[in-house]
This record gives C-alpha cells, sequence and structure tokens, in this order.
C-alpha cells in the first residue's frame, strides 16, 4: 500500500482546526496556525522561537525574494500576517497577545498573557479558511456595512486602508497594475525569480511545502520539464494584462494598504492590518489576492501614490476583492522545519 501523503491529505493535515484542550497554551498549534498566514510567492519566510511566554516570529532571509523585493519589505509584511494570526489564534486560548518589533534582531515578538476576558471569535475560526483567491469573481457589490466592517479590520496603528469601488476607480488600478506588469514580465531576472517558485505538478509542491502551486489558481498539472519550457512562453506581459484587467474587473473593489512610515516595523504593521482584513473578508465570505505590481516597480510607486493623494504616507499592499469561488488551498512546510527552539512542554 503506498502511504505517500497526497495534496488533499497534506493539506488537510495542516488546515484541521484543532480545539486546544490543554490548560496550558499550546505553542505548537499557535505556531501552526501563524504559517498558515500570507507570504509573498507563498515563500513562508519565518522560523519560530519559544521561550518565556513569548514567540518570535525571526526572519528567514534564506527565502527573501532580492528581485521583487530587494528591501525585504514583503518578507517583514509576512512576518506581521504570521503575527496577526497568532493574535487571533491565542484569544482562542484565553490569551492575551501583546506584538513588538524588535529593531535589534529584526523580529516580531508576540507576548502571550493570560485573559479570561479572551476567547474565540470569527477572525480566529478564520485562520484555515484564509486564501488568496486568484480566480474572477463574480462582479457583484458588497453592501455597506460590510465595507465599513473590512474598513475597520484593515486600520491600525500607523496603518489605514482606502478602499475603492467605483468603476473609474478600478479601471485606473488595472492601468497601474499593466504598467508594473509590463515593467516586471520583461525584465528576464524577474521571471526567473518567479518561475523559481512556480509549483507545477502535486510532487514539487508536497517536495518543497512551499511556493505556487497550479492548483491554488487552477492550472493544470504539468511534468515539471515541461512546466520548464511553457512558462516563458505562457507568462507574458500581454497575456498577464488580459488576466488582471479581467479578474479586477469582476472584483467587488480594490483595498490599499498605506502606512505613515516605509521601514520594517511599519512593514510587519501593515502586514498585520492585511491578515486582520483578510481574516474579515474570510468570516464575511469574501475572497482577496494581491495586485501589488504598481507598489512593487519603484518607476510606478511614486506615480500611484499621487494618483492615490498621499502625501506622508506610503502604500504597502494592494489587493482585489469581492464574492468568488473557493479555490484549493496552498501546502505548508513541516512545523518542524520551522519551529528553532520551543519551552518545555510547548
Amino acid at each position: 500500500m503506498n502511504s505517500s501523503p497526497t495534496y488533499e491529505s497534506a493539506v488537510a493535515a495542516v488546515r484541521q482546526p484543532r480545539p486546544n484542550v490543554g490548560a496550558k497554551p499550546d505553542y505548537r498549534e499557535l505556531i501552526r496556525l501563524g504559517s498558515l498566514a500570507a507570504s509573498s510567492h507563498n515563500t513562508q519566510p519565518w522560523k519560530f522561537a519559544v521561550s518565556g511566554g513569548s514567540i518570535r516570529i525571526i526572519p528567514d532571509f534564506s527565502r527573501r525574494c532580492p528581485v521583487v523585493d530587494p528591501k525585504d519589505a514583503h518578507l517583514f509584511k509576512s512576518l506581521g500576517c504570521a503575527a496577526e494570526n497568532i493574535v487571533h489564534a491565542a484569544a482562542a486560548q484565553g490569551l492575551r497577545a501583546e506584538v513588538d518589533f524588535d529593531d535589534e534582531e529584526r523580529a516580531v515578538v508576540v507576548r502571550l498573557i493570560p485573559d479570561p476576558t479572551c476567547g474565540e471569535t470569527a477572525l480566529a475560526r478564520a485562520i484555515p479558511s484564509r486564501q488568496c483567491t486568484k480566480a474572477r469573481y463574480d462582479g457583484s457589490a458588497l453592501d455597506r456595512e460590510d465595507l465599513a466592517t473590512l474598513d475597520r479590520a484593515g486600520t491600525g496603528e500607523g496603518v489605514r486602508v482606502i478602499l475603492l469601488t467605483d468603476d473609474d476607480h478600478k479601471r485606473a488600478v488595472t492601468e497601474f497594475v499593466n504598467r508594473g506588469n509590463k515593467d516586471q514580465l520583461s525584465d528576464p531576472a524577474w521571471r526567473d525569480e518567479l518561475f523559481s517558485w512556480i509549483r507545477s505538478n502535486d510532487r514539487e509542491s508536497l517536495e518543497t511545502g512551499d511556493g505556487l502551486s497550479g492548483r491554488t489558481s487552477g492550472q493544470p498539472s504539468v511534468p515539471t520539464w515541461l512546466a520548464r519550457l511553457l512558462l516563458p512562453v505562457l507568462v507574458r506581459p500581454k497575456s498577464q494584462m488580459k488576466t488582471d484587467a479581467a479578474s479586477i474587473r469582476s472584483s467587488a473593489g480594490v483595498a490599499v494598504f498605506v502606512a505613515k512610515d516605509d521601514d520594517a516595523a511599519a512593514w510587519v504593521d501593515a502586514g498585520r492590518c492585511y491578515e486582520r482584513f483578510a481574516l474579515q473578508a474570510t468570516a464575511l465570505g469574501v475572497s482577496n489576492a494581491f495586485i501589488n505590481q504598481p507598489i512593487e516597480v519603484p518607476a510606478v510607486r511614486p506615480e500611484f501614490e499621487r494618483w492615490l493623494g498621499l502625501k506622508d504616507e506610503h502604500a504597502q499592499l494592494m489587493i482585489r476583492f469581492g464574492t468568488g469561488p473557493q479555490m484549493p488551498f496552498s501546502v505548508r512546510r513541516p512545523l518542524d522545519d520551522v519551529i528553532v527552539s520551543t519551552e518545555p512542554n510547548s
């Protein structure tokens, strides 16, 4: 009998909800839920260390993307996403989480404090179901109450979210996204970096536990050798521009996360606000997917920020959102690969 895991069983193993039945904090469970956070190209650029009632989320620079993310901004936003998951997962265990950025170690510190007023919330329950849904949405609008709820979720200390829902704004965003697509997909180094994170079949996904599985965007499984031949031909500026234009048209709106500062601490905070927005969206039955091209391309970002009317703020992340289908989930690396130290009994 073949006991090798399937893609479905690997996803289920890491995303299955697990109630906390112990009296002590279950740090391993908190890290599992933290590791389900969003990350650029699903690189999962984090390590977790437990000590003194805290979880430290340490950047794993071996998993950075130097072409698309030369300043490691997305990397630190990913750490913020993981921290936000832990905040809500901890509340479900009766723990209040306080998050700080250790500038010297360049790590995120999540201190866990017993608090009987904490409990499970809709955002905590949404953690295993949150995903970046790259499919087209159904084009329907969200009502004012849901938009206001998402606005509150995406707002934090030094970070706010701009919601763009009318057709003129979506068309303007599409133009900026397409300018970014043209720049990025015309750059051989950028293309090579992207292709290195694409997993074209289940075997690749299961072996690495990371990357952009074709399943998550509805692409057929193909042998690795064939994918290496097809990707340079299929992934071109014009085709991606067409895809993104249709995807944005199908969305209820676009959300841009902006921060007062543009440093590692601000990147972490922006990641936290995005993840909280995404969890709230999931709880409301709303999908989302990144469209960060105008922020990632240095030649486009200043004009994009001027169009947004920003003066002393910086655009950090952009997504489209709306009512869409649930797609297959991405895989995750084994916990033992991302945990570097734990306390006894954790």
